[in-house]
């Protein structure tokens, strides 16, 4: 992870994409097709407000959800069920961006670590790949608040699959 990274990081891609939290807005590589209109986004990306934004300077892959008021717990915060779901939301469409049109992949574990409290409002992810053979994937992925405070990590184990 790149933790300590995280602000500076954070603010190269608010100058580069906009990050205000309006939606249709963004990096649009083309390459997995997520923000292709034609493109069915999930019911699940959908409620987290999964907008893939690309790949910043690095190669990492930049993912935008919206954390609604109905994700927060008694605390005023969002609920870490929620925060989960993003990051393998985000390590799911990284993995995805790494693979050919004719396969897939499933998460068989997800490893994650809950650091700070995370405000409802605009999260960013910032995932990459750091292993794979022909069968599997490690994705490591890290989830800012709007203040480039890094809130949540994890490492996703996935298995690639053809599509079917």
């Amino acid at each position: 992870m790149h933790s300590s990274e995280g602000p500076s990081r954070l603010r190269f891609f608010r100058s580069r994409f906009d990050l205000s939290g309006k939606t249709g807005v963004g990096c649009h590589d083309g390459a997995i097709g997520v923000n292709d209109p034609a493109t069915h986004l999930p019911p699940g990306a959908q409620l987290l407000g999964r907008e893939w934004l690309g790949f910043d300077e690095s190669g990492d892959a930049l993912i935008r959800f919206q954390a609604q008021v109905a994700f927060t717990n008694r605390h005023g915060t969002v609920q870490g069920g929620f925060l989960a779901a993003m990051l393998d939301s985000a390590t799911g469409i990284c993995a995805l961006a790494a693979l050919g049109p004719d396969q897939t992949v499933v998460t068989r574990s997800l490893d994650t670590r809950f650091l700070k409290p995370a405000a409802v409002g605009l999260i960013i992810a910032r995932a990459r790949v750091v292993e794979r053979t022909e069968r599997d994937m490690v994705v490591q992925a890290e989830l800012a608040d709007a203040d480039g405070i890094i809130v949540a990590d994890a490492t996703a184990r996935l298995r690639v699959l053809a599509k079917t």
